[in-house]
């Protein structure tokens, strides 16, 4: 083993033991749709109290892409180009639930007329509509409000995605 100067010699473990020991994390993929009044779709799922935003887990060798194309098409019957990524937000452990990350896309103006005639056929989903931030903010867990406040303002912004911790925008990391 070489050891440069006073440091301390570590351990490496095999490769197998090291792709054992790598920690998982859930992830989840959302999409933004907004109306040109600020309003934003949210679904009401028959599965817990909260709202959301369309969106899932990300299954298997899917990526976070893929799976807001598919959630979308699930949930609301649309195949629609998504638009960039908004946000990336790190989720977490709460209860039973493991920390994660969430990838917050574009999906796009809407209006009432898009809205109107969804009949969604997942049984996941009660219903969708166009709402304000207020109103949202009655119907979504806390950190999904902040969240999907960054993702319009992200919307206004200079494009990049703005990562963020529980919904909050993460401090900028100095530059070394």
């Amino acid at each position: 083993m070489v050891n440069a100067g006073n440091l301390p010699c570590v351990e490496l473990l095999d490769y197998e033991d090291y792709i054992r020991a790598l920690h998982r994390r859930r992830m989840s993929a959302g999409v933004l749709f907004h109306h040109a009044d600020g309003r934003v779709l949210l679904v009401e799922t028959t599965y817990k109290t909260e709202w959301e935003i369309p969106g899932g887990a990300v299954e298997a060798e899917e990526s976070p892409w893929a799976t807001a194309a598919r959630e979308v098409h699930e949930e609301l019957g649309w195949s629609r180009r998504l638009g960039g990524l908004l946000v990336i937000n790190h989720v977490p452990a709460s209860g039973a639930m493991p920390e994660g990350m969430a990838f917050i896309f574009d999906g796009g103006q809407i209006d009432d007329s898009d809205v109107a005639p969804i009949q969604s056929n997942d049984s996941e989903i009660r219903s969708a509509g166009l709402y304000t931030l207020h109103d949202a903010a009655q119907l979504v867990k806390t950190a999904l409000h902040r969240t999907i406040s960054v993702g319009m303002a992200a919307l206004r912004g200079d494009g990049r995605p703005v990562l963020c911790d529980a919904g909050h925008p993460a401090a900028p990391t100095e530059e070394t």
